[in-house]
């Protein structure tokens, strides 16, 4: 029985069914929680500090790791390769998830150019699959990257992932073809040797680094070993 002065305002429709009001179980289901920080305010960073960047796709998506949608997030990173103020200047795909290395000289640019990235990114994979829907799944985890130490380590990381999941097994590439590999300078075993992508292949179009962190401060623990495979929780 409800408290004295409730009035119960919902109307039977006509099948008999009361509509109106809140009804046990109605509204979105609860979902759990992912370690992504989803709702916690970003860390801050400066002009000078890259940002290791992950996005993740949801499941019906399949595998990235195809050459139509290698091809869908190459124009992706055409798309916003205009943006001067937040640019990707490493990147690789793997089959769930994406890694960036990015510049920005603040957080609006950073955010402004990964929307940009994420819209144009789901739309041409949407179009590669036929497909309508969300494309990733969560926001963006972004952790900033203050010391030489961490930015080779991150490197390493991203560009060298593929050995990690795996991915190199079968492969007559040295370095991840699903990646910027082919465009990162500082290789200890392809320095002079000479190394070129088949005439077909289209490279990731990713700028040059402008931080010194990522140009040059990195190179104080060493150039990256192509077959260097790393550990880590992505």
């Amino acid at each position: 029985m409800g408290k004295q002065g409730e009035l119960d305002l919902r109307q039977l429709d006509k099948n008999g069914q009361l509509r109106g009001g809140k009804r046990p179980g109605a509204g979105r289901p609860c979902q759990r929680a992912r370690a992504s920080e989803k709702h916690k305010k970003r860390e801050p960073f400066r002009a000078s500090e890259p940002l290791h960047v992950v996005t993740r796709i949801v499941p019906r998506v399949g595998s990235l790791r195809r050459r139509d949608l290698y091809a869908a997030i190459r124009d992706a990173t055409i798309t916003v390769a205009k943006h001067e103020n937040a640019r990707i200047v490493h990147l690789s795909i793997q089959r769930t998830h994406v890694h960036l290395i990015v510049e920005a000289k603040h957080k609006t640019a950073l955010a402004t150019t990964m929307q940009s990235f994420l819209i144009s990114a789901a739309r041409m994979i949407n179009r590669a699959l036929a497909q309508r829907g969300t494309v990733f799944g969560d926001r963006y985890h972004a952790t900033v990257l203050r010391t030489p130490g961490q930015v080779r380590n991150c490197v390493a990381y991203v560009l060298n992932n593929w050995r990690r999941h795996r991915e190199d097994r079968d492969r007559s590439w040295t370095i991840d073809p699903f990646s910027s590999a082919i465009s990162f300078g500082g290789w200890k075993e392809l320095d002079g040797l000479g190394f070129r992508p088949p005439p077909t292949y289209a490279m990731l179009v990713v700028w040059l680094p402008k931080t010194w962190l990522l140009s040059t401060g990195w190179r104080k623990h060493g150039r990256i070993g192509a077959f260097e495979r790393p550990g880590g929780d992505e």
